[in-house]
C-alpha cells in the first residue's frame, strides 16, 4: 500500500490504517520527543498526544504544501516545546526528589553553617537591610528573581537592579 492509499484510509479514519502510520513512525518521532523533551516518561506522554492529534486534524493536512512525514514532525516538534513551555513541566523538573538531599539531612554541620565558615554572612550582614533580604532569598534559599519579587511584592526589575547593587556593594566589602 502508497502512503497516498494510507492517507485516504486515514481520512476516513480507519483504525487499521493509522495503527500502520503509527508502526511506519513513530519510532523516528519518538527519537525527535525525545531528544527535545529530555526524559522518556514525558517523551511518551508526548508522542501519544502527538498521535491524538494527527487522528483529530487529519483533514488539515494539505498534500500541496508539504510531506506528510513534515507534517506530523512539525506536530511533534510543537507538542514537545509546549510540554516544555507548560507549568507542569518545569514545575517536575524543579521538584527534585529528597533522595537528592539526604546528604544535607544526615550532615551535623547545617549548611547555614557551613556558609558561615567561610565568613560570608558576616560580610552579608553589613549590607543594607533590603540588601540583606534580597541576597537571602536569592543565594541562601535558592528563590529565583521572580520568585523573589513575588515574595517580597516588589517588580522583577527592582528585585533584579536591587541584586545587581547589592552584589556590587558585598563586592566592595570583600574587596574582589
Amino acid at each position: 500500500m502508497t502512503q497516498e492509499e494510507l492517507l485516504v484510509l486515514v481520512y476516513k479514519k480507519d483504525e487499521r490504517a493509522f495503527t500502520h502510520i503509527y508502526d511506519m513512525y513513530s519510532k523516528s518521532l519518538f527519537s525527535v520527543i525525545n531528544v527535545l523533551v529530555s526524559n522518556r516518561e514525558e517523551a511518551e506522554d508526548v508522542l501519544q498526544e502527538v498521535f491524538v492529534k494527527i487522528w483529530k486534524n487529519i483533514d488539515s493536512y494539505n498534500e500541496s504544501k508539504g510531506r506528510f512525514y513534515t507534517w506530523i514532525l512539525n506536530i511533534a516538534r510543537n507538542t514537545s516545546i509546549d510540554k516544555l513551555r507548560s507549568k507542569n513541566f518545569n514545575n517536575s523538573q524543579k521538584n527534585l526528589s529528597s533522595d537528592n538531599f539526604v546528604h544535607l539531612l544526615d550532615d551535623s554541620n547545617k549548611l547555614v553553617d557551613k556558609v558561615d565558615t567561610i565568613g560570608i554572612n558576616e560580610f552579608v550582614k553589613k549590607l543594607k537591610p533590603k540588601c540583606i533580604q534580597i541576597i537571602d532569598l536569592l543565594f541562601f534559599k535558592g528563590y529565583t528573581q521572580q520568585e523573589a519579587s513575588e515574595e517580597l511584592e516588589i517588580p522583577l526589575g527592582t528585585v533584579k537592579t536591587h541584586n545587581r547593587n547589592c552584589i556590587n556593594d558585598l563586592r566592595t566589602y570583600l574587596k574582589v
